[in-house]
């Protein structure tokens, strides 16, 4: 049991990481009149189409922008846009005011709003991409990464990516609802596992007992599987972390390009960027520091989003453009004032916030599987029923989600006299409220 505990601590890691590199693409988009402008450019097909659409039915469009006739499985509402928008807002603020887990709520919340499971994930990874290329920092970060490693990982990443978008299009091409619920039992299973042990932390927390787990928390010391594996000497082998151990430490390529494989199918499949696996599977599992795992994530997410929301489902037609650019602008919003709330808030509440989160995705797609296994006669029960589960699912997470964002803004509100004395937080590993307790990352 305390090795799925260590992974659990790893996987929030991973996110918070994530966590940290969206408030930084968020500050370096916002705070540059460049990029400010080239979201607006980026922003204004979309606002132009919704205009041109309230006006008149949409027919005067061609209909490979939008209409109900497109071959691509999207058209263009005035409310799907705004739903988009508050998608992203909603994930921006658990990812501001949390410091995890914002991303994992996209793909069930579009599919929740009707958007087939293939194109809520190329359009997630899409929305990733876009915020990456516009608030790119790549260069401040060179020196946490080890190119070796970087390049070796990128390399299963790209083949991995590849089998996962080709599996998420041949499921699709077979029957779109077996698509939908091979996305949706993916998500029940990462999701459960989130909730489960996110749960008995907040609950932990609330008891005073300590959350810190010395044996995953440091991640200077090689933990036994790491030991094992740089062991093996299987060439090619490479290099790395000179500046953490005397003579660096060397492991061999294929781990890296096997580690790349799975990772690259997660994100394809599931529609994040990969970082809440990356930081388990090089910390726990080869052996690589915190500081090298975290950079060479980010330099991962950029590029692994961005070859396979183009080269996987947007030249397919599975990226929803509209959606992707009102999830660019809600995140944008929501991950500042959410990183402002962190200020005033305890972190044993965010910790159960969090917890409310991800269980609340849970349950979203947890009630979602019986309508889709009936749909594809794997059980049987009445149409109705299906529906009325579905029904709850949706419910029960937009209650959460949406309570969750009112509350951030009450808060928000509530202290802004207060938020605006103090500087907007630097989001350190240790400032980050959900592990503020925690001896992770040192």
């Amino acid at each position: 049991m305390s090795y799925f505990r260590d992974f659990y601590q790893l996987m929030l890691q991973g996110s918070q990481a994530y966590a940290r590199w969206d408030l930084e693409m968020s500050n370096n988009i916002l705070s540059n009149r460049k990029r400010r402008n080239i979201l607006i450019l980026m922003l204004l097909p979309v606002l132009l189409g919704g205009i041109a659409i309230a006006a008149g039915d949409g027919g005067g469009l061609p209909n490979v922008l939008g209409g109900k006739s497109a071959y691509m499985p999207s058209h263009y509402t005035n409310l799907i846009f705004f739903a988009s928008v508050f998608v992203g807002l909603c994930a921006g603020l658990i990812t501001g005011c949390i410091g995890a887990g914002g991303g994992f709520i996209i793909a069930p919340a579009l599919m929740s709003a009707g958007v087939k499971g293939i194109l809520a994930v190329g359009t997630d990874l899409f929305h990733i991409f876009a915020k990456a290329i516009m608030g790119s920092v790549l260069h401040r970060k060179m020196g946490n990464i080890s190119i070796g490693l970087a390049v070796h990982f990128l390399i299963g990443s790209l083949v991995g990516a590849t089998l996962g978008g080709m599996l998420n299009r041949y499921l699709y091409d077979l029957n779109p609802v077996l698509s939908d619920l091979f996305i949706t039992v993916v998500y029940v299973f990462i999701l459960g596992f989130l909730s489960f042990y996110a749960l008995t932390d907040y609950f932990k927390a609330r008891r005073g007992e300590s959350v810190s787990n010395k044996k995953a928390g440091r991640a200077e010391d090689v933990p036994p599987l790491g030991k094992k594996l740089q062991a093996m000497n299987i060439p090619p082998m490479l290099t790395f972390d000179q500046g953490v151990t005397p003579g660096g430490r060397r492991l061999s390529a294929v781990f890296l390009w096997m580690s790349g494989l799975l990772v690259g199918a997660a994100a394809a499949i599931m529609g994040v960027g990969g970082g809440f696996l990356t930081f388990p599977i090089f910390v726990y599992g080869l052996g690589v520091s915190s500081m090298t795992t975290v950079g060479t994530d980010i330099f991962q997410i950029v590029f692994t989003a961005g070859y396979t929301s183009i080269s996987q489902y947007a030249i397919y037609g599975f990226v929803f453009y509209t959606l992707a650019m009102g999830m660019l602008l809600g995140s944008l919003i929501g991950v500042q004032v959410g990183s402002l709330v962190t200020k005033v808030v305890p972190g044993v509440q965010i910790r159960g916030f969090f917890a409310l989160a991800v269980t609340a995705g849970f349950i979203n797609r947890f009630f979602a599987m019986p309508g889709k296994l009936k749909s594809m006669e794997y059980i049987q029960i009445s149409k109705e029923t299906g529906a009325m589960l579905d029904l709850i699912g949706n419910s029960l997470f937009f209650l959460v989600i949406g309570a969750f964002a009112l509350w951030v803004f009450w808060v928000f509100f509530a202290n802004l006299k207060e938020l605006k004395s103090e500087h907007v937080p630097d989001f350190a590993p240790s400032a980050s409220p959900i592990l503020k307790d925690s001896k992770i990352g040192g």
